[in-house]
Order: structure tokens, then sequence, then C-alpha cells
């Protein structure tokens, strides 16, 4: 019996140190590098960099997960990259100064926030072309669509409201006000709640998507880190409601929120400048990208703890994850 105390304590070392792995392949835009750097959920390295066009932010798939399209802020346009090949295979146009969008669930349509010139284009990846633009608030930067594609959330920089457009007229049918410089908005699973991060108001909205009315204000606080520098920005709620996430900017930190509550449970310390986060397609991991610092960190959500970075290219700002 005690010849089995080495391997019984060298399996518990190895519970201690190790974590789940993952084949997920996970997609970072890095705006200072002009590329996306491919890093492999298993191993946890990156296993490829692909050139794009200046200044890349915003990222999301296509319907099948087949291509990757890429917002080309400098260039005006979208960048299309084919997963099989990791190649820049076409582009799609968009109005000026493309930062986010937001892909329709069932169907070819992309919603394209271009902040310089105050509109939403409505862009045919099929046709390859803008078929409508919509006009919204000044500097238009978050984009979010509900789960049966309805209702599309923009959000407006410099006026600070969230705009809710029908997306079967492409018609305003509310404006929200909501706190200074408006950045995500992320939908619930169940489409009743749509969270809208404002950066310079340190909060974030909880607005009812039938009432239009918002119903909780979130507000943060860390020990030791000044108000002005807790900047609310990328967002994600995991598909059973009982879990959100909030990238809190300078202040280095994930906020973990209970949706049934509103409370914050825990400040996940990350990198330096942390902008947006994407979840794992089984929700037990989230990765978020840090600005400053170059990095992505890689939070344990099961275990709730933050367990690797992974160094990328320059200012890493949008993320997304495929199975």
């Amino acid at each position: 019996m005690v010849g089995l105390k080495p391997l019984l304590l060298g399996g518990v070392m190895a519970a201690i140190f190790t974590f789940p792995a993952a084949a997920d392949t996970i997609y970072i835009s890095n705006e200072k590098d002009n590329t996306i750097s491919v890093v492999d959920g298993e191993k946890l390295v990156v296993t490829d960099t692909i050139r794009v066009g200046r200044r890349p932010r915003g990222i999301t798939f296509n319907l099948e997960m087949t291509h990757l399209y890429v917002c080309i802020g400098d260039e005006n346009r979208i960048d299309v990259i084919d997963l099989a090949t990791n190649k820049v295979v076409g582009r799609l146009p968009s109005g000026p100064d493309p930062e986010l969008f937001v892909h329709h669930p069932t169907d070819a349509m992309l919603y394209v926030a271009n902040e310089d010139d105050n509109m939403v284009s409505v862009i045919d990846t099929k046709a390859r072309k803008v078929v409508a633009e919509i006009q919204v608030g000044v500097e238009p930067e978050g984009m979010g669509i509900s789960p049966d594609g309805k209702l599309l959330v923009n959000t407006s920089e410099t006026t600070n409201m969230a705009h809710f457009i029908d997306t079967a007229t492409k018609e305003i049918v509310a404006n929200v006000l909501v706190d200074s410089r408006p950045r995500v908005a992320e939908f619930t699973s169940d489409g009743k709640h749509v969270w809208v991060s404002a950066e310079i108001g340190g909060t974030v909205s909880v607005i009812d998507s039938a009432t239009r009315q918002p119903v909780k204000k979130i507000e943060f606080a860390v020990t030791g880190v000044s108000k002005e520098a807790i900047q609310p920005v990328g967002i994600q709620i995991t598909k059973d409601m009982k879990r959100a996430f909030v990238a809190l900017g300078p202040s280095n930190r994930v906020a973990e929120v209970d949706p049934a509550t509103f409370e914050v449970r825990k400040y996940h310390l990350v990198g330096q400048r942390v902008w947006n986060l994407a979840l794992s397609p089984d929700e037990k991991r989230l990765y978020s990208t840090n600005g400053v610092s170059s990095d992505i960190s890689v939070i344990d959500v099961e275990n709730s703890k933050v367990i690797k970075s992974i160094p990328v290219g320059g200012a890493p700002w949008g993320v997304v994850v495929r199975p």
C-alpha cells in the first residue's frame, strides 16, 4: 500500500494542474497587426496567422461556419476567409468604417454598423451586395439580433441610444436612451431581454425587448480600481441564462453576473484592456481579448477561474469560436 502513495499523489497533482481540453478553434482579430490569429482550443497555442486588410475589428461566421467575415475598418469593406484554407477568398461591400456586425440566424443577411456615416448596412452575403441602409444615431457600434431574427438592436455611441429595428420592414420601432457610449448589444437566448453595455457610463442596461423599457441597470465596483477605469464593452450570456459575463475594459476584469438577480458574483482578473468575449460552443470556457497586453485570457467557466493567457497579435479586438 505504501508503494501506491506516489501514484496517488501524482494523480492529485495532475488534477490540480490540468484542465479539460477542447477541440474548438478560436479566431481573434488583431487591430494593429491587420491579422487574424487562429488558436487551437485543445493545445491553447496559435497555429496560424491570416493577413487581412487594415484595422480588423468585428468578426463573425456565416451560417454554415465555413467562412469567417471580418470588418476591415480602414478600407470600408468586409474580408471573407475560407476556413478550410485560412485564406482570404473574397470581399463584401460595406459602408464607411465598419466596426461590428451580426448575422441573421436563419438567412443570408448581414447587418453592419458603419461608424462614419450613421448607417446600418444590410448585406446579402449570397448576392454580395448592400440591399438596404438604415439611418440610426451618431457613431453606430453594437449590433445584436434576437434569436428569431425579427428584431435587430444597434447602439449609437454619441447619441447614447439603443435603436430597435424590425428586420422585416427595416425600420426603427423604438429608441431607448442608455448610459454614455453604448458599445455591445446581446440578447438572452429566450429573446426577452437585450443587454447593452455603456463604456463611459460604466453600466449595463437590461432592456425588455417586448416593451422596449429598461428593467435593470447593472453597476460594477472593483476594489482598488477607479470608477473611470471600469468601462463595460463585450457581453456574453450562457444559453441557460444562469451566467453572464461583461468585459470591463481598462479595469482588466471580466465581471461574472447572475442574470436572475443581476448581482455581480465575481471579478476575473485578465489581461490589460479587455475588449470582447466569446463562449466556447459547450460554454465550458470563456475567451477574452486583451488589447493592451496583446493576449487572450481563457476562463474555465465551470470552475470560475482564469486558467491561461495566450499571446496573439497586436491589439486583439474581436473573438469567435468554432467547434
